[in-house]
């Protein structure tokens, strides 16, 4: 047992809980002694229990927790228990990606609009690598997911057998929790626990790495699913005081400001917020992440945040006497330089996650809880009230803006086409309806700035680690997760052709995903910073494109590229009407911008229009 001592101390360091290491000692010492397995197959008998595989078990537990979707790509480590899936096609889709980074993504496409847990298997060695990419995503995202990974037999860990890599060690920094399960017997107890961390609290990604020997190996299966974990608290208790502080701040401020971001829909408080803000008539802004749990046409919607973000909601952050910041984490692409953010204001912050308290913005007044109980008690404890002129301040700022920026984007009397068109015209036929799923560059910020959207769970997109090539399969994901609702993809060209193999997934699954890509030849983003910081020195930014629309037909996918305006309204009229996946290629400006920018050092109100 003593050799045991430092793998044991080692496991326990890599969980993000802390769990006693005196705890660990106890579940490994019910292990030890002699050979149990002849009893306990005689046990089994007599009492029912099902003797199964652990590969069986891993489909069994998944069942158990109403897992109906899984994402994934086959290999020899995991092997096994793909043998096993497939006697359960009737219980389970597997929905094979073209790529591992593929499948995690649409995991994650999936598990922000249905709000279940994303589920993704793959191979040991470079299909667990392949993962890596996006579990950071969903880790920084706050993204459930559960990734079930195959490893080599226990006896060749550290031998540098064929495709082992340590992704336990690799993903630790990535993931909410992990864990390498050796024993078929611990199968179920891993996974129920994988799924309670994955989805409480501040949601994110879990990883099980399962040795091959374990998937073979028997054990009589009984599942529990697991109600809580030593030393986790995913519900902090709201504190009285805290509350009443905060309410005293937003009944004698003149000023008030709301920023409000992923965790208001994590936390499944959008009636929450929408009456928060209709009680105290306190302008509010989102992030990208924030935008669509509040509907974009409501009065007191100012705007987005950000870089890229409104005019109005960034000047007037630093106007505001009191800052109510539910559920967000006050990114750098939101504060710009936080030295000068804010200062003027009283802080009230609304987190689930006691990590995000006073990490980059000091809050005088910290509610730690589940955003919809915060907000539940500051309703029914704060006054009525009105901000009329504050409230006037947000509309003088946008008349300018819409002169300066918004009118050009989405009026524009240019020859070329603009990406802000493009939604418009999208807006027009979805009437706010869609999900809507972007990638990463100028064509996302345009997306989360002009996109409207009437319900919680309609914008998707890749925030915190800006993953390119996150669209195409995340959208695919979406559309499984709920296949009654339009889902439309605007991707640049940089960022397709990073996964356009999952049009293969398309192909396969038939998820009728409405994809549009925007076309400038150019890594667009890239290209305006060089244009405005670096002197148009377009260093390998500018690109050489394939013929999309051929490729998108060798995938069987209606396909049509638009370069003029007359075409424009009708070809996304027949794509939003078409019975099937379709593939909208859209030539826009070269050089075209996205402004409002705040630049990088800058403070928010040294935001710039043009």
């Amino acid at each position: 047992m003593q050799k045991q001592y430092p793998q044991l101390l080692k496991d326990a360091l890599r969980t993000n809980f802390k769990i006693e290491l005196m705890e660990l000692v106890k579940n490994t010492t019910k292990t030890e002694g002699p050979d149990p397995m002849n009893k306990a197959a005689s046990n089994s008998k007599k009492t029912g229990i099902e003797r199964i595989s652990g590969a069986e078990a891993v489909i069994k537990c998944l069942l158990e927790e109403q897992v109906k979707t899984i994402f994934g790509y086959p290999g020899g480590a995991i092997m096994p228990i793909y043998d096993k899936l497939y006697s359960y096609q009737k219980e389970v889709h597997h929905v094979l990606a073209r790529h591992e980074q593929g499948a995690i993504h649409a995991a994650q496409g999936f598990a922000r609009v249905s709000g279940e847990v994303g589920v993704v298997f793959a191979t040991s060695g470079p299909g667990a690598t392949n993962l890596i990419t996006g579990i950071a995503d969903a880790k920084i995202d706050s993204t459930p997911l559960v990734c079930i990974t195959g490893q080599v037999g226990s006896h060749l860990l550290g031998t540098d057998a064929f495709q082992e890599t340590d992704v336990v060690g690799i993903s630790m920094p990535v993931t909410k929790w992990n864990q390498q399960v050796t024993k078929a017997e611990d199968i179920p107890e891993a996974i129920a626990k994988a799924f309670y961390i994955a989805r409480t609290g501040r949601p994110g990604p879990v990883l099980l790495d399962i040795t091959k020997d374990a998937q073979f190996a028997e054990l009589d299966f009984h599942y529990e699913s697991c109600q809580k974990v030593r030393s986790y608290i995913p519900n902090p208790e709201l504190e009285e005081e805290q509350i009443k502080a905060a309410v005293e701040l937003i009944d004698n401020a003149k000023r008030p400001y709301v920023l409000f971001g992923q965790g208001v829909i994590l936390g499944e408080a959008e009636e929450e917020l929408k009456a928060f803000v209709e009680k105290t008539g306190i302008p509010a802004a989102w992030t990208i992440l924030g935008l669509s749990a509040m509907p974009t046409d409501h009065p007191l919607n100012v705007g987005m945040l950000g870089m890229h973000g409104n005019y109005g909601p960034n000047v007037l952050t630093n106007e505001c006497d009191v800052l109510i910041a539910v559920g967000m984490r006050f990114d750098d692409r939101v504060t710009g330089n936080v030295a000068k953010y804010a200062k003027q204001a009283k802080v009230i912050h609304l987190e689930i996650d006691k990590s995000e308290i006073d990490k980059i913005v000091k809050a005088d007044v910290p509610v730690l809880g589940n955003a919809k109980r915060s907000l539940s008690a500051l309703i029914a404890a704060v006054k009525p009230n009105e901000h009329k002129d504050w409230l006037q301040r947000f509309h003088d700022l946008a008349a300018i803006e819409k002169e300066k920026v918004i009118d050009t984007d989405l009026y524009p009397t240019k020859e070329g086409l603009t990406m802000g068109e493009v939604i418009r015209r999208v807006n027009e036929h979805s009437k706010g309806d869609a999900v809507i799923v972007t990638d990463v560059g100028q064509h996302q910020m345009i997306a989360c700035r002009y996109a409207k959207f009437n319900s919680s769970k309609s914008n998707i997109t890749s925030g915190g680690l800006g993953t390119m090539g996150f669209c195409l399969p995340a959208a695919l994901g979406a559309k499984l997760a709920k296949p009654e609702r339009q889902v439309v993809a605007v991707i640049g060209d940089g960022g397709f052709q990073m996964t356009f193999q999952e049009l293969g997934m398309a192909l396969q699954t038939g998820a009728a995903v409405k994809i549009i890509v925007l076309n400038n030849e150019f890594l667009g983003m890239v290209r305006q910073w060089q244009q405005m910081f670096f002197d148009r020195r377009y260093s390998s930014t500018e690109m050489v494109n394939p013929d999309f629309v051929a490729l998108a037909k060798s995938f069987s996918i209606a396909a049509v590229k638009v370069e003029d305006r007359d075409a424009l309204d009708k070809a996304i009229k027949t794509m939003m009407e078409y019975d099937g996946p379709y593939f909208l290629e859209v030539r826009v400006e070269k050089e075209d911008n996205v402004f409002p920018m705040i630049p990088t050092g800058s403070a928010v109100d040294e935001i710039r229009l043009d």
